[in-house]
């Protein structure tokens, strides 16, 4: 399989292919990343935060699947030029072989929100390797993506479970099948051709949290993925809505539709 280097960017969510994700990027070696990327082939990895592996040089470490991410826009946020605005999509999956240090080590009470901690990192990475990349980078394999058509039956059955997984975990009676509905309308997930990116979505909405989306991710074939699925339907006790997130490693993040 091909084989590439990229540049690494672990966020606390999952990305899956052919999604959408918009990025607010202020942290130095992230807007390096991707000062870089705009020069290259505007590619770079997202990656779940692994919070059980050792971190690398004090940074936070990223699960061995992927998903490779392609800058559709870059622009700045406001006129200082401190905050970049990105919007990316999602590529095929990756699989980690073995992992390029930053040539900066998290510096003792770093704070990534602060102006400090901007200037901070910048000088000490002119000091330590002028020109050395502060970002994570790895050498990876590129994975297949899985065949996009799932089956009516199978998608309806995961509607199903889904619904039933929801009311089961509501406080209110109120909830209703033409409720359940009106979310699935609102996430344009009301089809009869679905494919492999309505499974993600509709598990999205399932989730109690990022790992239970790692797992789908990492499937090889569509009756894994689906297999998988059928699972976090099941024990999920997700609130059936998406949600924004905001990060202590650089970034914001808005959840696609």
């Amino acid at each position: 399989m091909h084989t590439m280097t990229i540049p690494l960017f672990p966020l606390d969510l999952v990305l899956f292919p052919r999604q959408h994700l918009e990025l607010r990027v202020f942290e130095p070696r992230y807007k390096q990343l991707v000062e870089d990327c705009m020069l290259g082939d505007k590619q770079f990895g997202v990656c779940l935060i692994n919070d059980n592996a050792e971190y690398i040089l004090g940074w936070s470490t990223p699960h061995k699947v992927g998903t490779l991410a392609k800058i559709t826009s870059c622009n700045d946020i406001g006129l200082d030029g401190l905050q970049l605005q990105l919007d990316v999509v999602g590529r095929n999956p990756f699989r980690i072989v073995d992992i390029i240090n930053p040539s900066l080590p998290h510096p003792p009470e770093y704070d990534p929100l602060s102006v400090e901690g901007h200037q901070l990192v910048s000088e000490m990475n002119q000091k330590r390797s002028p020109g050395g990349k502060m970002y994570i980078q790895a050498n990876v394999q590129m994975l297949p993506e899985i065949d996009g058509d799932v089956s009516l039956p199978a998608w309806e059955n995961l509607v199903f479970l889904w619904k039933q997984n929801v009311t089961s975990h509501a406080t209110s009676s109120d909830v209703s099948t033409h409720a359940l509905d009106d979310v699935l309308n609102q996430y344009y997930l009301i089809t009869d051709t679905p494919t492999t990116e309505y499974v993600y979505s509709l598990c999205a909405l399932a989730a109690s949290g990022p790992l239970d989306l790692q797992v789908l991710l990492e499937s090889t074939t569509t009756d894994e993925l689906l297999e998988k699925a059928m699972e976090l339907m099941r024990r999920s006790g997700g609130d059936g809505s998406g949600g924004a997130h905001t990060h202590d490693d650089g970034s914001d993040t808005v959840l696609p539709d």
